[in-house]
């Protein structure tokens, strides 16, 4: 650039940073880009753990993490790096606790995996697409000891990043079933045996009285907009959560936690 050019761009308002030669100025990747990346102890250790993963393709971790890791996962291949190189890897503000780990999803099951024989509890979601929530919801579930989640290939977050940190370790401890078509989906599982509870605002049954201890799949509805028409319409009943403090709604995994902690007392 002349220093003409930069003249008439100082009078504009914009600035010029001084290059380092040779030196690339570092990346950091964009959460797309980041997709098949895990990071956090708790994800990371489960994936590493869960037979049903594939080899991880980089395990990236700092001398500590690798000493760790190297105790309970004898002979995995790890790169030990400084932190600020592990955090370049990530979208930025990931909380990654000197761990992150490079790894394609585990396998899904299909519905008759996942809902035969009939018995316990399973989750479904209907285009959530917020992964902290659908995490959150991920760690609930297995909390409560569901039998497993079921979620749509569309319209809903990776198993991984944010997703997987929010579950922490929930994801690989959890089977999960991903679907085309969520109203034919539970139209199977009603075939199998099992008995499909929505969660709805403005329902008129309690949802301790929804509940009968049964096999029971627990639908949640989108973050803005509930369930859709047609998944609403292939629920047996449809169910709202008491609140007598007058507050008009819960956030969707808070409501999960609620539905998943009624639905285990039934059981019991």
């Amino acid at each position: 650039m002349s220093s003409s050019d930069e003249r008439n761009d100082r009078k504009k308002g914009f600035r010029h940073r001084a290059e380092t030669p040779g030196k690339p100025r570092p990346q950091r990747v964009s959460a797309g880009d980041a997709k098949d990346w895990l990071w956090g102890v708790h994800a990371v250790e489960a994936a590493l753990a869960n037979p049903a993963r594939p080899a991880p393709r980089r395990l990236l971790a700092t001398e500590d993490r690798a000493r760790t890791l190297s105790r309970r996962f004898p002979g995995t291949r790890i790169e030990t790096v400084e932190a600020h190189e592990i955090g370049r890897q990530l979208p930025q503000g990931a909380v990654h606790q000197g761990l992150a780990l490079k790894i394609d999803p585990p396998e899904a099951l299909s519905i008759d995996d996942i809902g035969a024989p009939a018995d316990g509890v399973l989750v479904m979601l209907d285009q959530l697409t917020d992964p902290q929530n659908v995490g959150a919801i991920f760690r609930s579930a297995a909390a409560f000891g569901a039998r497993g989640m079921i979620l749509q290939d569309r319209h809903a977050p990776a198993l991984s990043g944010a997703l997987a940190k929010a579950a922490v370790g929930a994801v690989d401890r959890l089977p999960h079933a991903i679907v085309v078509n969520l109203s034919r989906a539970l139209e199977q599982l009603s075939e199998l045996g099992w008995r499909v509870v929505g969660l709805d605002g403005a329902a008129t049954v309690d949802l301790d009285a929804a509940l009968d201890g049964g096999p029971t799949v627990l639908v949640m509805g989108s973050e803005g907009e509930g369930l859709r028409r047609l998944v609403s319409e292939h629920c047996d009943v449809l169910a709202r959560i008491p609140m007598p403090g007058g507050f008009e709604s819960l956030n969707v995994s808070n409501a999960a936690a609620i539905a998943l902690y009624e639905a285990a007392r039934k059981r019991r």
